[in-house]
């Protein structure tokens, strides 16, 4: 059952978002803007399409301004928030955005990807990138094994202010991008690869062990992460 109510946390801290919607079964934390800079998503694996949706109308409505995001939403999930929001809603790598995004305030923010099948990661990046007012420009299948796919973007890279660089197999992308560009690059490893791959352990271990300097590491095929690590390095910090 949904309480729908709102709580503002006492004293000092309500001076800087402590503020949350209590719907029953979850507390949106609606102050996050705040002391942020950035808006809660919602991660809806393991949620009911109904709680989903609840969710996003609880964050368009505490910001009407922002973009209301879920992340992770399977079939059943994805139809109900598009029934719920019409034509306002993204629906694309299982990544479902609210509303009208926001002109860019920062960037550009590249996100490059090794290869096709990173592609959902990597369009989960840009949107959220997006999402908070970042300028997010995506450069696909430009992997290791044909160089000199990602060699014709290296003007384009080095005019980022940040790359996220998206990799599964052998996850030596980021390593290439970080020795290319003077921005920093935060990697994403991806679970796309063949047994020895571990489901994105080996790419993970890969990037960790950069020998290129400036590399930052994510969770496996957490391009979520990678957008919200983009948009402190970037300072992201206007509240709409």
């Amino acid at each position: 059952m949904e309480n729908d109510a709102e709580f503002t946390a006492p004293e000092a801290f309500a001076e800087v978002g402590g503020t949350y919607r209590d719907l029953g079964w979850a507390k949106i934390d609606t102050g996050r803007p705040a002391r942020t800079g950035s808006a809660e998503a919602v991660y809806a694996a393991g949620k009911t399409p109904e709680q989903v949706v609840g969710a996003l109308r609880a964050l368009r409505a505490a910001h009407p301004g922002r973009v209301a995001v879920a992340t992770r939403c399977d079939e059943a999930c994805l139809t109900a928030v598009r029934e719920a929001f019409g034509a306002d809603v993204l629906v694309e790598a299982g990544v479902c955005a609210i509303g009208a995004f926001p002109a860019p305030e920062v960037g550009p923010l590249a996100v490059v990807c090794a290869g096709t099948s990173d592609l959902p990661v990597a369009r989960e990046a840009e949107i959220i990138a997006r999402a908070n007012g970042i300028d997010a420009r995506l450069v696909a299948d430009v992997g290791v094994a044909g160089l000199h796919r990602l060699l014709d973007k290296v003007a384009d890279l080095r005019e980022a202010a940040c790359v996220i660089v998206v990799a599964g197999m052998d996850g030596a992308l980021p390593s290439v991008v970080a020795g290319l560009v003077s921005a920093p690059v935060v990697a994403v490893p991806t679970s796309v690869g063949y047994g020895a791959a571990f489901g994105g352990l080996a790419p993970l271990l890969t990037m960790l062990n950069s020998c290129s300097p400036g590399v930052v590491v994510v969770n496996i095929d957490n391009g979520f992460g990678a957008a919200m690590a983009a948009a402190r390095i970037l300072g992201v910090k206007a509240e709409r």
